[in-house]
């Protein structure tokens, strides 16, 4: 009997550990971004990127969890193995995949600058010259700044957007620059839409924003890579991500 006992506990314990070594553990920014998640009263994360990220599990069958840190943390906690991908709209770029991989993108905006309302629209060197631009620490905004707009601007970093927006809306800096549809949603808040205007898109450069946002991944997990890609192609030709992003835009947001 102590035998068969042992037997059934050691296959309990395998089972568990079989388990939880399934779950898939997506990390994302522990800050609010909408309308890509947020949290709600009840503490759970919610939007765009839960949805498809739930979604992506469906198609995988696969048992997922978040874990949120602090966005310039989020490759270092994906290195350290606190989770298996970084889902928190994070751009494929040449100098990220120089110490992370990537999946395949599943979606690509263009950024820009907000500035006050009574400020003279534009997006260019000349336009920003003599002026401080609000940009998130460790953003492919910032890498463009530092190539297109510090001869002419200068930058002052933040932990948080939301951080910015304030000073915006205050008047200590000029502008804000970042992701076109997270500033568009700021635009249109309570907050937002009686200080701040729409100062147009920078003029892309994907070397430095990107070929579009994607799932980071450790670059020897190529098997979650190849069922993560798979996953996502197979929800955008089910119609699943058409109907998910109908419930939060009016537009295509997956780009060329």
């Amino acid at each position: 009997m102590k035998l068969i006992s042992l037997l059934l506990a050691g296959a309990a314990f395998a089972a568990t550990a079989v388990t939880a070594q399934a779950e898939v553990r997506f990390g994302i920014m522990n800050e609010a971004y909408p309308p890509f998640f947020a949290k709600d009263a009840a503490g759970t994360w919610n939007g765009w990127e839960i949805d498809l990220m739930n979604a992506v599990c469906a198609e995988m069958k696969e048992t997922c969890s978040v874990v949120d840190v602090s966005w310039d943390g989020l490759i270092p906690a994906l290195q350290s193995k606190k989770f298996d991908v970084i889902w928190s709209s994070m751009s494929i770029t040449d100098e990220r995949l120089k110490t992370i991989d990537f999946t395949k993108k599943y979606y690509n905006t263009p950024s820009k600058l907000i500035g006050p309302k009574d400020q003279e629209p534009g997006a260019t060197p000349d336009a920003v010259d003599g002026k401080t631009i609000g940009i998130q620490v460790s953003t492919v905004q910032s890498e463009y700044y530092k190539k297109h707009f510090a001869d002419k601007a200068e930058e002052q970093t933040y932990q948080t957007l939301d951080e910015a927006f304030q000073d915006l809306a205050a008047g200590r800096i000029d502008y804000v620059f970042g992701d076109s549809i997270v500033l568009d949603a700021f635009l249109k808040s309570d907050f937002g839409k009686d200080c701040c205007a729409d100062m147009g898109d920078v003029a892309d450069d994907p070397a430095v924003l990107g070929i579009g946002v994607g799932g980071g991944l450790r670059k020897e997990d190529a098997e979650l890579k190849a069922k993560l890609n798979d996953a996502i192609a197979a929800i955008r030709a089910s119609g699943k991500y058409d109907e998910i992003t109908k419930k939060y835009f009016s537009f295509d947001i997956y780009g060329k």
